[in-house]
């Protein structure tokens, strides 16, 4: 069978990160959104009180896949490894496993690993991993309007 690179979705790229001021504590998440054709940028961020981290990280991912309005092909770039390995790795097994770790504990953030699940299955995801704090220019966006929107909650500023 040949491959239609004409049938292909649109691809974009996703750039995503989430900060939170202690743990758990005031946090934000955030994204960019590029079209890899256009190289059209879209971003969003935004901050929740008394959350962590990984929660943080996966919201972004979340809500940067929740912008799309149909199937694409979605490069997504990040510096967490729970997010990315979780996606690449480790939720098909919690899934046979009925949400729960090897072990047989519960899956930590089940709510938001479902969700992510949903959404990622009506795309095609390519992972790239990147060393935070090194200097990626999205990265460094993406972390500053994160830890820029965990600030304004625990100043009480945010909405």
């Amino acid at each position: 069978m040949t491959h239609d690179a004409a049938n292909d979705p649109p691809a974009v790229t996703l750039f995503t990160d989430g900060a939170c001021l202690g743990n758990p504590g005031p946090g934000g998440w955030a994204y960019i959104l590029r079209d890899d054709a256009t190289g059209g940028e879209t971003e969003e961020a935004f901050g929740e009180d008394q959350t962590t981290n990984n929660r943080m990280e996966l919201t972004a991912v979340i809500r940067g896949l929740e912008a799309l309005d149909g199937p694409r092909r979605v490069t997504l770039v990040g510096d967490s490894e729970y997010v990315l390995k979780g996606l690449s790795e480790w939720m098909p097994g919690w899934k046979k496993r009925g949400w729960r770790k090897a072990d047989k504990k519960p899956v930590l953030n089940a709510d938001l690993w479902q969700k992510l699940d949903a959404l990622a299955g009506q795309h095609t995801i390519e992972i790239e991993w990147v060393r935070g704090h090194t200097g990626h220019p999205e990265n460094e966006r993406c972390d500053k309007l994160a830890s820029d929107q965990a600030l304004l909650i625990k100043e009480g500023n945010a909405g």
